[in-house]
């Protein structure tokens, strides 16, 4: 019954998001902001790099500056990139700095772009793989016409959620997920976590915990990852954080099943540590602090519910498990999956989408098994605070050029 009730509250939340329309006046205020973007590098595919510098171009908001920075990126120096982007950002009008420091890590990197901007009032962060939807940046500005927002989380979509199964299953389990449960959590101003690909924060919250942000620990160890959600965190502390659907960024899903398991196991040594942090530092008096801790009652209860259904039932009392374990989880998906099929791609047909949907039970079994244990390795090696993906190199390439109309990808409406 409880996780009938978890379930139902979070479905009637993620309806109730909604997308802000200000005024004109407001829209000439938030123009006239001073939007930095940041984009930190390290091993990633030249192709990539270049479709997401292009996406900035074709901005009808365009940025009004773009910081890059190499993080000491051991495969390349992207001299051509480098060398088109500088002059291809003069010609916007777009003021750009591209600069090469030592290996320190992506929040290092990320400062050093605020450094170099001052007079900035908005701080968008994306990843060296994401490319903006041409609306991206007038979109996630939106939200911040009410004072009390500090931070806005954008729509991730995969770039090629069609390269092999393993993406396409991402893809839908991802963006169900942002769909749902990021945006049951928007409803009342709670995202607990924005994606790296694509976020917006206040300036001034930025700088005022840069400190901090470059100088976590965990047990004595400098913690690398799990970025996006420290800085969600300082917005929570400071008012609402939100997620603007409109806004829409796509980025590169893993094709492997290597990539996925070490980017995923990542996540959770994050999650396990931010959740100590919200419990240390958030007011009792903010949605979010109960949000999360439902979401961890929720974890626990579904994995006990499991175990016993599945391991003490039929060996101890033996009982059969009930049938409807089969199929409920499946039609529950299927149900949450079908917020999927509310976004429309002009580079892919309809058809496809609803074929991806039909999916979902893989996507279903590969949460409820791997990625459920990992979870579990995740809080018990949380103290392992590497960043654990790309030390070898690219992890996923561009290798046929990008794929068509992702220039001009957008939601339905």
């Amino acid at each position: 019954m409880a996780t009938f009730l978890l379930l139902a509250l979070q479905t009637l939340l993620c309806h109730l998001e909604r997308v802000p329309t200000p005024s004109p006046r407001t829209n000439r205020r938030l123009r006239a902001l001073h939007v930095a973007v940041l984009m930190p590098v390290y091993n990633e595919d030249p192709g990539y790099l270049r479709l997401g510098l292009e996406s900035f171009l074709r901005q009808t908001r365009p940025p009004d500056s773009v910081h890059v920075v190499d993080d000491g990126s051991t495969q390349t120096d992207y001299a051509d990139v480098r060398a088109w982007w500088l002059t291809a950002a003069a010609r916007a009008g777009i003021g750009t700095t591209w600069e090469r420091v030592p290996n320190a890590g992506k929040r290092h990197a990320q400062a050093r772009g605020v450094l170099r901007c001052p007079q900035a009032e908005i701080f968008v962060t994306v990843d060296s793989d994401s490319c903006l939807a041409p609306d991206a940046i007038e979109q996630i500005l939106l939200p911040f016409h009410r004072p009390r927002v500090q931070s806005v989380a954008g729509l991730v979509l995969g770039t090629n959620h069609r390269a092999s199964l393993l993406a396409r299953i991402t893809d839908l389990w991802f963006v169900t997920g942002q769909l749902v449960d990021r945006s049951s959590l928007s409803a009342t101003g709670s995202v607990l976590v924005n994606s790296g690909p694509l976020a917006a924060y206040r300036a001034d919250l930025v700088r005022d915990n840069l400190d901090s942000y470059l100088n976590e620990t965990f047990l004595g160890r400098p913690v690398m990852f799990s970025d996006d959600s420290m800085l969600t965190l300082y917005a929570q502390m400071r008012g609402a954080t939100v997620q603007q659907p409109g806004a829409i960024v796509f980025t590169a899903m893993p094709e492997r099943p290597g990539h996925l398991l070490r980017m995923y196991l990542r996540w959770m040594r994050g999650s396990t540590i931010r959740s100590l942090w919200r419990l240390r530092y958030l007011s009792l008096a903010r949605w979010a602090y109960w949000a999360h801790l439902m979401r961890w009652f929720q974890t626990v209860l579904s994995v006990s519910v499991l175990l016993w259904l599945l391991g003490v039932e039929p060996l101890v009392y033996g009982h059969t498990p009930p049938a409807a374990l089969l199929f409920v989880p499946f039609l529950i998906g299927w149900a949450q999956g079908l917020r999927y099929l509310c976004v429309s791609r002009s580079d892919e047909p309809a058809r496809s989408r609803i074929l991806t949907w039909l999916m979902m039970p893989l996507a279903v079994l590969l949460a409820w098994t791997v990625l459920r244990a990992l979870r579990w390795y995740g809080v018990a090696t949380c103290a392992r605070t590497g960043w654990g993906t790309r030390q070898n190199g690219v992890e996923v390439t561009l290798a046929d050029g990008p794929p068509p109309g992702t220039g001009d990808l957008a939601p339905a409406t």
